[in-house]
């Protein structure tokens, strides 16, 4: 029987499930935290931004292009993506579903390589991280015989 990997995460929690096949309901394969992507902006730099001479023109402070939390989100984004290139390396799995806020879906796909995007079968953009696996399972019901 083919095996299908779940994955439920957000920005700073990931949970990886199995399910074996049909009344096998999930198995909890692996948990990823990411504790900095659940910090305030302004405790992940060490500085205020710095002012640059501008030359006799009024400059300001400059600000980085990505929010630093925005950079652990995508951090962990490619974290995920990795155990699950892994995962398909070694035959873990033949599918894939993956259940993600819209903007943590969004960083999801565009960091997943392309033979791995490939076995995701369904997507779903929610936040099921807190959901206890009984319900979940109910809830994916749709794309998966449990």
């Amino acid at each position: 029987m083919a095996i299908t990997w779940i994955l439920v995460a957000n920005a700073s929690l990931a949970k990886l499930y199995a399910n074996l096949g049909p009344n096998k309901g999930l198995k909890l394969v692996k948990e990823l935290i990411h504790p900095a992507s659940r910090r305030k902006n302004a405790d992940l730099v060490t500085d205020r931004p710095g002012s640059m001479a501008a030359g006799g023109v009024s400059g300001g402070a400059k600000q980085p292009q990505t929010l630093p939390k925005q950079h652990e989100a995508k951090v962990f984004a490619q974290e995920i993506a990795q155990t699950l290139y892994l995962g398909r390396a070694q035959n873990a799995f033949r599918r894939a579903i993956i259940v993600a806020p819209p903007a943590f879906m969004g960083m999801l796909n565009t960091v997943m390589d392309g033979p791995t995007a490939q076995l995701v079968s369904d997507r779903f953009e929610k936040d099921y991280t807190k959901t206890p696996e009984p319900e979940l399972a109910m809830r994916l019901s749709t794309a998966i015989y449990l």
